[in-house]
């Protein structure tokens, strides 16, 4: 005598913890991408078609639009510009500021900036991105 069963069983892919790792990637991907620039002050710098980068790690000197200066990410006046490099620089072996300035700047603001940089024996270079 041949058994005959009711149920068959049929073949299933378990898709609910699919939902759960792609929500947990996401949420890494996101944090990752913030994690990378936290405090970046964004200015439109100028374009070049040569890049070059640095091993060391420089004072980084952001001129905005509206003629701000930050030295790492610090606000400072323009009166206290110089001796805040002079101190940023102190206890650098060989002393690098790369200059972020926005492209709407004239070409007197940053020639102001790196003659400080000439007085001190601070190398400036200027920070561009790539066309």
């Amino acid at each position: 005598m041949k058994i005959v069963r009711k149920h068959k069983f049929a073949a299933e892919v378990a898709t609910s913890s699919l939902n759960d790792i792609m929500f947990f990637l996401l949420l890494f991907f996101l944090i990752i991408s913030t994690v990378t620039n936290p405090n970046v002050i964004k200015v439109m710098l100028p374009q070049s078609k040569a890049s070059q980068s640095l091993n060391k790690q420089p004072v980084i000197l952001t001129i905005t639009e509206n003629r701000q200066f930050y030295i790492n990410k610090r606000p400072v006046s323009q009166a206290e510009l110089e001796d805040g490099l002079v101190k940023a620089c102190a206890n650098l072996d060989e002393p690098t500021v790369v200059l972020h300035a926005a492209n709407s700047l004239t070409i007197q603001d940053l020639v102001d900036v790196m003659q400080i940089g000439s007085e001190h024996k601070i190398k400036m270079v200027l920070a561009t991105k790539q066309k």
